[in-house]
């Protein structure tokens, strides 16, 4: 290694790029990033090792599979131009909502200049989130009706909390709250295949939709399975504005898990989603990005909150807590906990 220039250990480098050293392991293993190993054998990266990791970091943000990274890396451009589509027409939808509220403003200066004062509500509105929806209900057992209140534009959020939180009350109770939602049972359509399956066979373009999806799932190192058929016919076969996800890691192993959660971030013609979920591999606190969010369910049922993905901020250490392996995750699958009336 040459001494003038500066190397990197995993976790420092994954902390540069915003990213987990999980994600550069697996960018390791695809052959995207070949870091040096010092005489201990730990990674180290150098300058041109993190240049290379910044470039996957941003095409990963477009919403590009790792074989697409691949291919666009090799210098076969062909895979940015649906991304950049999409990335134009979410730009595009910010733009008409920035207009919109510029358009408001020139209205109210016009007013104030004809002596019309405007009302407090409107100008809270123009700087607060006021076309973010509220949703609120009474919370269900165990939290015994105590008002739940929630106002988030996350286009993800994650459900979390320990074994015997309720969040599975929560993830159904949420569902029927929100306007043009669906609680989508993995359980039930998984049942050795057969329900998904019979969804699959009676529907040419939800097979189509699916088969394309797992395509993608594929190339990113995905297992295919029943149970990931019957998530995949779950999430594109409800016609529901916003989909509730049981516990969306079940049944899926570490790098399908990894492969689901990229598909989730980068398919522009999926609803809105609440995904249940005790998996790191699924939610990885230190790639998070900003539009999505984590709704936790304490241990002790006070009312759930909203999280922020940062150590120190309350809650975070509660969520980290939660979060298992995939490994660990599979050892404790079914584990029950029941109260013990004393």
């Amino acid at each position: 290694m040459s001494p003038s220039k500066r190397y990197l250990k995993s976790s420092d480098a994954a902390r540069q790029l915003g990213v987990s050293a999980k994600a550069l392991r697996l960018y390791e293993q695809r052959g995207l990033v070949t870091p040096d190993r010092t005489a201990a054998g730990w990674r180290s990266y150098g300058p041109e090792d993190m240049v290379r990791a910044a470039e996957i970091v941003a095409l990963r943000a477009f919403g590009l599979s790792l074989s697409e990274i691949e291919r666009v890396l090799s210098g076969d451009p062909r895979d940015l131009e649906p991304a950049l589509g999409a990335h134009q027409a979410a730009l595009e939808s910010r733009l008409r909502e920035i207009g919109g509220a510029i358009g408001r403003v020139r209205e109210l200066r016009a007013d104030l200049l004809q002596g019309k004062a405007p009302e407090m509500a409107e100008l809270s509105r123009l700087i607060g989130p006021q076309d973010v929806p509220m949703i609120g209900f009474d919370l269900p057992w165990p939290w015994g009706g105590e008002r739940f209140e929630l106002r988030t534009k996350a286009r993800l959020t994650y459900i979390i909390g320990p074994l015997g939180s309720g969040k599975t009350k929560l993830a159904m109770r949420l569902a029927e709250a929100l306007e043009d939602a669906e609680f989508v049972d993995l359980t039930r359509l998984e049942d050795g295949g057969v329900v998904a399956q019979a969804r699959l066979s009676a529907d040419a373009t939800l097979r189509k939709r699916v088969d394309a999806a797992l395509g993608w799932l594929i190339e990113d190192d995905a297992t295919v399975s029943p149970a990931l058929e019957a998530l995949l016919v779950g999430l594109l076969g409800s016609g529901a504005k916003t989909v509730v996800v049981d516990m969306v890691e079940d049944g899926r192993d570490h790098a399908t898990q990894q492969a689901v959660i990229a598909y989730l971030r980068r398919a522009s013609d999926l609803p809105k989603l609440f995904l249940m979920t005790r998996s790191s591999a699924i939610l990885d606190l230190a790639a998070m990005p900003s539009d999505e969010a984590i709704l936790f369910c304490p241990a002790n049922h006070s009312p759930p909150t909203l999280v922020a993905p940062y150590p120190g901020a309350p809650g975070f250490e509660a969520v980290a807590s939660c979060l298992a392996s995939p490994e660990v995750r599979a050892r404790t699958a079914g584990v029950v906990v029941r109260r013990v009336a004393v």
